[in-house]
């Protein structure tokens, strides 16, 4: 029999969403050939998403519902928290990363659910200064050349883990 982690990697591979249709993943969408809309500027820096955070109880059968509307995981991370085994498995949806984080050896019933969003804005420092005490100190992000600092969510009334990070460093 195949591990769970193992299997995993087999399952996941290196691709993009090709061709899902709304009916197969039950989102009504609809396509435009209008231009995008100038966005709003905002104090708080926001500029766009920069990756969302997905807790699965069952990573498995998460990846593969994923497969099954075109997605394949471009990156496994083997981490740990608070001890136990866990993976992160990242996802690119355009400009956006889906983080799907569970236990690589346990499975069990229920949905995954959101567990944070990460937003990239303009000036991070700017962004501290505008959220003051509701915000953690800035510091040096997973990313290299990124920072990142997480917002008290609870202290603004929200009930999703918020974080901000420096635009990525785009390369040459």
């Amino acid at each position: 029999m195949i591990s769970t982690p193992t299997r995993l990697r087999q399952q996941c591979r290196p691709d993009t969403l090709r061709a899902a249709r709304a009916s197969r993943i039950d989102i009504p969408t609809s396509h435009s050939i209008a231009a995008a809309a100038e966005p709003a500027a905002h104090p708080n820096g926001v500029t766009s998403i920069d990756h969302i955070v997905l807790v699965s109880p069952n990573l498995s059968r998460t990846v593969e519902a994923l497969g099954a509307v075109g997605l394949r995981s471009r990156r496994i991370r083997d981490a740990e928290l608070g001890g136990r085994p866990m993976q992160q498995i990242f996802f690119r949806l355009g400009a956006v990363i889906l983080e799907v984080v569970g236990s690589p050896e346990t499975a069990t019933d229920g949905p995954s659910s959101l567990w944070g969003i990460t937003y990239v804005v303009a000036d991070i420092e700017a962004t501290a200064s505008f959220f003051g005490e509701r915000m953690l100190p800035v510091k040096d992000a997973v990313q290299p050349g990124r920072r990142i600092a997480t917002l008290r969510h609870r202290d603004l009334g929200m009930s999703v883990r918020t974080a901000m990070i420096s635009p990525p460093i785009l390369s040459r």
